[in-house]
């Protein structure tokens, strides 16, 4: 399935490609102008070349299958008239060696069809003209990229403005060129931007957000409509509270439902339960632990029934940075790796059905109330933590942190803390924390060498793996388990040592 955050490839003017001087194509037969496009060039000599299209192509033809006597029956008003039912767009016919000319009958019936006829030249190759189109989409590919990430720059910006939410519809509707509306839960527009519609466009908007509007399970996220006026698009927001974002354009562009997911995304968080007591609770508890309030101090603003989960998020795009290479080597990580992208690492938030989010160096971290659980996010792998209060967070972002690295190395989309009773249990906490000081001590000013042991440990010794999972060369995963064995005086190959050593590290 195409990635639905990526707009497609928008299709080429026929114009553009009959402008090329150096194709020299030149079209004498069908209709012609702006609305003309072309999405891909494909060449066949089969007399029926229906089963091969896919529609929106430009065919290429030398004539090699037409018979002598096709000139006084039908073969080319049933040869052009399967290529319209294909959904072809246009024809181009090459001269010599086959032909001097385009046979009249052929021109006869791309005229009779409406199919665009277009003579090519023999100096021109049917391969420059494929290059040309392949050429001419990447252009517009490239230049359609390029709008949807000012867009997407610009919405962030007006979503930080002190009126966040008139500014992102007004910044979405000089973006799409359009009307931007932001309808209530009881269905009534709260805010808008741009032009208004005419007040039957408007209805029939209105009436495209209904059916976004929560229900019950099946209910779509978004919902599009065309009517001779203009394109309406409606996007539920998700808040769950019945808010929807409501569009309409005069015509619709590939990147348009990018454009407006990213606005969608936004205004969930605008309108989300961060303006609710409960978000200004979290507000406030925030800002009495960044002027150095305790624990137990923010426990009590966010209630004693606030039980979290923590999420520590990776892109996948990213999350290769070091993996078996050649001869059974790694590649080394970056030496400073980049931060999530910020939309990006908001839509994540909002999937997962929580605005907590803070990206920090290359991943994400999310804090997502107990009553939603966090499910595998796609293009993300996800660790998750064990339930707690606010007062154990900082445990939770430990096992969430353990729980990202072995869903790293195990190529696993989403992996769980599972605390479950154990060897632990059996020996006092005071006396299980004391041997684990006193086994690990020459261990305790190297936190890498400590980390690098209990990823190795935790991925039975395999270097690979653990390189990938703590994203550095496998040989510097092997320099390390060798100095740890050193300083601790052990054989690393003993089986008992090993259950003995990640007994102890289970006690930090």
């Amino acid at each position: 399935m195409p990635d639905p955050t990526v707009p497609p490839t928008p299709p080429v003017p026929l114009a553009a490609l009959l402008a090329r001087e150096d194709l020299a194509l030149r079209q004498i037969a069908g209709p012609s102008g702006p609305s003309l496009v072309v999405h891909a060039a494909h060449t066949s000599e089969m007399a029926d070349p229906y089963p091969y299209l896919l529609g929106g192509e430009l065919l290429l033809t030398a004539g090699v299958h037409i018979p002598d006597t096709a000139g006084s029956g039908t073969y080319f008003d049933d040869y052009v008239s399967r290529i319209v039912a294909a959904g072809g767009a246009a024809l181009g016919f090459g001269l010599a060696p086959v032909h001097d000319t385009v046979p009249a009958a052929l021109v006869t019936a791309c005229d009779r069809h409406g199919l665009p006829l277009l003579e090519v030249p023999p100096g021109t190759p049917f391969t420059a003209v494929a290059r040309a189109v392949w050429q001419l989409l990447a252009q517009a590919r490239l230049t359609e990229l390029r709008r949807v990430t000012d867009a997407q720059q610009s919405l962030a910006a007006a979503a930080s403005r002190p009126d966040p939410v008139p500014s992102v519809l007004r910044q979405l509707a000089v973006r799409l060129g359009g009307w931007a509306v932001l309808y209530g839960p009881e269905g009534t527009e709260i805010a808008s931007a741009g032009r208004a519609p005419e007040p039957p466009v408007r209805a029939s908007l209105t009436e495209l957000a209904e059916v976004v509007h929560p229900s019950g399970p099946g209910t779509p996220t978004s919902a599009t409509h065309a009517t001779a006026a203009a394109h309406l698009a409606a996007y539920a927001l998700g808040t769950g509270q019945g808010f929807a974002l409501g569009v309409a354009t005069p015509g619709r562009e590939p990147g348009d439902h990018t454009i407006a997911s990213v606005a969608a995304v936004l205004l969930t968080l605008l309108t989300g339960d961060q303006q609710t007591g409960s978000g200004a609770a979290r507000t406030s508890a925030l800002v009495r632990l960044l002027l150095g309030g305790t624990a137990e101090e923010v426990a009590l603003l966010l209630g004693s029934s606030a039980i979290w989960f923590v999420v520590h998020a990776s892109p996948n795009d990213r999350r290769d940075r070091a993996h078996p290479g050649a001869r059974g080597t790694a590649r080394p990580a970056p030496a400073h790796p980049q931060p999530p992208d910020l939309l990006a690492a908001t839509a994540l938030g909002a999937a997962l059905g929580s605005p907590l989010i803070d990206p920090v160096g290359d991943i994400v971290q999310v804090l997502v109330p107990a009553d939603r659980t966090p499910e595998p996010q796609p293009g993300w792998t996800l660790g998750v933590s064990a339930t707690a209060p606010a007062q154990h967070l900082p445990a939770a972002a430990t096992q969430a942190a353990r729980a990202l690295a072995r869903a790293r190395a195990t190529r696993t989309p989403l992996v769980r803390h599972t605390p479950r009773p154990g060897v632990a249990d059996l020996v006092p906490k005071e006396e299980a924390q004391a041997h684990a000081r006193t086994l690990l001590a020459p261990l305790a000013e190297h936190p890498a060498l400590t980390e690098t042991l209990r990823t190795w440990l935790s991925l039975h010794g395999s270097w690979d793996r653990t390189a990938v999972a703590l994203a550095v060369h496998r040989n510097t995963v092997r320099q390390r388990v060798a100095r740890c064995a050193a300083l601790l005086g052990t054989e690393l190959d003993d089986p008992d040592v090993r259950m003995e050593l990640w007994f102890a590290l289970g006690q930090q």
